[in-house]
């Protein structure tokens, strides 16, 4: 079923990633308690505990160093109300806890380790679905530090204005199965924080990352991120305060965590800006190597997802168009082989989205518009069937009731088409 578009859905460039945070399931909220976590040296560091009502994921959230854990309750309560328990910890030397800051370096891994341990143990929890988000570059270099020591059990970052050291960027440069969420705004206190985070997730290899990026005019370099409110001005666009000024930003951060530790552990919708690689190589026709990619990310991931459905089924459409362009100017040959290649496109964005049947109902139309209607119809009956059993969600990117409508129309009309023409029976051999 074609969709109607007036713009592009992808560019190679960093763009600006809209995240539209989804209804998640709220259940009543469990008391929070306050935890002394004790560090190797002895040093206690303070922390909350925020539990689910039930079993499920846990989430780390580690503060800026221009703040206090209690930057994180209201998300910690939110992630609690949504099935999924929360930490969070003050520093060493910060907040409640003991300690000094300039010892962090020598009690990181054992400070990270004694968070770890605390949040893992907790009856309910799920040791192997576990999550940390970090704001400024003291929470978010203790986030991907802490993932870096646990890759097993840690299944989702976000990190929201901060960086972090080399042995970190290189381990998000090899987390191929790790998703992230990196969030950013330009007129962040402390520049160049935008450009340390577009690096940060450039250099992250997983293609199920996102990118939240706040547009507006930068600001003047006036000192380091410091815990000294008088040395740089607050403006509202620094990790975890940027909730006061973006008010969707919560509970898109708690659908992260929701999508990837419990709906589908350790994965995340794949986006566009993210794999810009292997779409250039759709684009450009390349579909054998793509398949190949594909193919050996799910030898390693059977769920591994390496494109968004909506970007190939756009490819797919331009195809079939430009066909159809072609043949109405004459250039019969030529609009063959844009539509044989548009059926190509179909076929690989059905071997990735086989639960799909957006995906069947594309290339059913596709199929049919070659001359091959045996393969329309055969495609067209298991679109219909697809619908009909809701086994399934429409497609990976929309399941209303009108998406749902208006693909069965569209399959509804192909097969009346259909009906009025002759056809051979499809082979297994042919699928």
């Amino acid at each position: 079923m074609k969709r109607q578009r007036h713009s592009p859905a992808f560019a190679v460039f960093l763009l600006v990633i809209s995240a539209n945070a989804a209804h998640v399931q709220q259940s009543p909220p469990t008391s929070p308690r306050t935890v002394d976590l004790k560090s190797t040296d002895g040093t206690v560091l303070k922390a909350t505990f925020f539990p689910a009502s039930n079993p499920g994921p846990g989430v780390l959230l580690y503060h800026q160093s221009n703040r206090s854990r209690a930057s994180w309750d209201a998300i910690a309560r939110q992630l609690a109300a949504a099935g999924t328990n929360a930490l969070t910890i003050d520093e060493r030397g910060y907040g409640e806890s003991g300690g000094k800051k300039e010892d962090r370096e020598q009690f990181h891994q054992a400070d990270l380790d004694a968070a770890f341990q605390y949040l893992v143990s907790q009856p309910g929890v799920q040791r192997d679905a576990i999550g940390a988000a970090g704001a400024g570059w003291l929470g978010v270099d203790n986030s991907v530090e802490t993932a870096r020591l646990h890759p097993a059990q840690l299944k989702s970052l976000v990190l929201i204005s901060g960086e972090t050291l080399l042995t970190q960027l290189r381990f998000l440069r090899h987390a191929s199965n790790l998703p992230g969420l990196f969030i950013v705004s330009d007129d962040d206190e402390y520049p160049p924080t935008v450009e340390a985070m577009e690096w940060m997730y450039d250099a992250s290899s997983s293609p199920e990352k996102q990118f939240i990026h706040y547009f507006g005019p930068r600001g003047p370099w006036i000192w380091y991120e410091t815990s000294d409110a008088s040395k740089v001005p607050a403006t509202g666009s620094h990790g975890t305060d940027l909730f006061q000024r973006h008010s969707e930003l919560p509970a898109t951060i708690v659908d992260w965590f929701v999508t990837t530790l419990i709906k589908t552990p350790g994965h995340a919708p794949v986006d566009a800006v993210a794999s810009a690689a292997i779409l250039n190589l759709i684009d450009s026709g390349d579909l054998d190597s793509a398949k190949q990619q594909l193919l050996e990310a799910r030898r390693k991931d059977p769920k591994a997802q390496l494109w968004p459905e909506v970007n190939v089924d756009i490819f797919g459409e331009d195809h079939m168009r430009q066909g159809a362009a072609l043949e109405k100017a004459g250039h019969f040959d030529e609009a063959v082989a844009e539509k044989k290649l548009g059926v190509e496109v179909f076929k690989l964005n059905l071997l990735a989205y086989p639960d799909s049947a957006d995906a069947h109902s594309n290339l059913a139309d596709a199929y049919f518009q070659v001359g091959e209607v045996s393969l329309a119809r055969y495609y067209a009956q298991k679109a219909v069937a697809m619908i009909d059993s809701h086994a399934a969600p429409l497609s990976s990117w929309s399941d209303t009731k009108q998406r749902r409508a208006e693909v069965r129309s569209g399959v509804e009309d192909l097969l009346k088409k259909l009906d009025k023409t002759t056809s051979r029976p499809v082979s297994s051999s042919q699928e």
